[in-house]
């Protein structure tokens, strides 16, 4: 077994020993930079077509808005609710098949949906979609996040850099994909789809040529009953509480933001311009707000900040509401939230992310990855029907907003405090434990 973590990693709040100006990236092993920009891959093939998806389906098909809604709930539980199903499958057949079949789904999917005509077969492609993503995520975002812990093992540097990166990754390829899929419209929405799956087809080559047959040190496990003991890990769900909250103050540039900024200009024309600037700050900011919370901030404090950011700019619009503002002076507390939201995210996801394996069993942390995205989903589906019916009770504008500021300053409370037990992550020789199987 590996020593002890304690012993191998500088004091969290200290700074890299590494020179400041070597570049994290320059640092990766080659199986993190693929896995990094697999991840934008993924999110370019995906956001050129599915921004673009309910007007097709309300347009060119012509489905009543009961099932337009029907098909992307459909879509979003196929995903995020069987997030757990697909980290359960990562940890039992491992990294690389995961990855190969949610690619090959994701292909059948994009190009099943470019061609669907009639509701049962859109329904049948978007849940290939869907289902695609709730394979490959888990073993992407899990693997990196093992592979960022024997990175700070090693002492480059918090694993939260990793983490980061992967996240900037993500974003990169969420502004770019709608970018992408606008061009490709203009010849028609199956172009796009096909495109999208282009995408995944070359994932796919990539992955069949460069991804190792065997990771070292990544363990398959077959023992049963790891949900019991995940259900039982308080830490484990209060970390997953305190991300919902995150994920449902998220989810309101969705569906409170529309409301304000059609509240201050008369229309939503200035939302796409505030989701760039949300983009880009989470592209360009991203790493260096990760190095420098890295440095000072351990992962409890780091998720508490953000947190804490993310409630100041929901009390932010809550204070500006009731002046009345209008035009491009009404738009500055929508701008500023969606700020310090952003700030907020670029803290609490990597910290989220890099707290799962100190909290996971091991060989269970395709599970524990899953499992935090799933748990949090079921959280901002309850929590998203009660900001609606808040959003339609009529009350003056700055109530629904304060309330909503609570959900993140509480969550902070929720966050476990006890410190985390040191990651059980294997030694790149790929040590065996009772029961479980290290081949991929």
């Amino acid at each position: 077994m590996p020593a002890p973590f304690s012993r191998a990693l500088p004091r969290r709040g200290t700074r890299d020993p590494k020179p400041a100006r070597e570049r994290t990236w320059t640092r990766l092993s080659p199986l993190l930079r693929l896995l990094i920009l697999t991840q934008l891959a993924f999110n370019i093939g995906f956001y050129a077509v599915l921004p673009f998806l309910a007007e097709h389906l309300g347009t060119a098909i012509g489905l009543a808005g009961w099932t337009v809604g029907l098909v992307l709930g459909l879509r979003t539980f196929s995903q995020q609710g069987l997030f757990v199903l697909g980290g359960w499958l990562v940890d039992r057949y491992g990294v690389r098949p995961a990855v190969l079949a949610g690619c090959v789904l994701r292909v059948a999917g994009f190009a099943w949906l470019g061609y669907a005509q009639a509701a049962w077969t859109v329904i049948g492609a978007v849940l290939l979609i869907g289902f695609a993503a709730a394979l490959f995520s888990p073993a992407v975002e899990s693997e990196v996040a093992r592979q960022a812990v024997l990175w700070e093992r090693a002492g480059h540097g918090p694993r939260t850099r990793v983490l980061a990166l992967l996240s900037a990754a993500g974003q990169a390829g969420a502004f770019v994909g709608p970018l992408l899929g606008g061009l490709l419209l203009a010849v028609d929405f199956r172009t796009a789809c096909l495109v999208g799956a282009g995408v995944f087809v070359l994932v796919l080559a990539g992955h069949s040529r460069l991804m190792p047959q065997h990771i070292p040190g990544r363990v398959r496990t077959r023992e049963r009953g790891a949900g019991r003991v995940l259900l039982r890990n308080r830490r484990f769900l209060a970390l997953c509480c305190a991300y919902g909250s995150y994920l449902l103050a998220y989810n309101q540039l969705y569906l409170a933001l529309p409301d304000e900024v059609e509240r201050a200009t008369g229309s939503q024309a200035a939302l796409s311009w505030l989701f760039a600037l949300s983009s880009l700050l989470v592209v360009c900011a991203q790493l260096p707000v990760s190095r420098w919370a890295g440095e000072r901030l351990d992962l409890r404090r780091s998720m508490a900040a953000g947190l804490a950011l993310i409630a100041a700019g929901f009390a932010l619009v809550a204070v500006g509401s009731p002046a009345g503002w209008t035009g491009a002076a009404g738009l500055l507390p929508a701008a500023g939230f969606v700020v310090l939201l952003t700030l907020g995210q670029m803290l609490v996801v990597p910290a989220a992310r890099a707290w799962v394996p100190d909290l996971a069993e091991d060989g269970r942390l395709g599970l524990y990855t899953g499992a935090l995205s799933s748990l949090s989903g079921v959280i901002v589906l309850i929590g998203s029907s009660a900001t609606g019916s808040l959003l339609d009770l009529g009350l003056p504008a700055a109530v629904p907003w304060l309330a909503l500021a609570a959900v993140p300053a509480a969550a902070v409370a929720l966050l476990p405090r006890r410190p985390a037990r040191p990651a059980a992550v294997p030694a790149a020789s790929g040590e065996q434990r009772h029961g479980q199987d290290d081949r991929q």
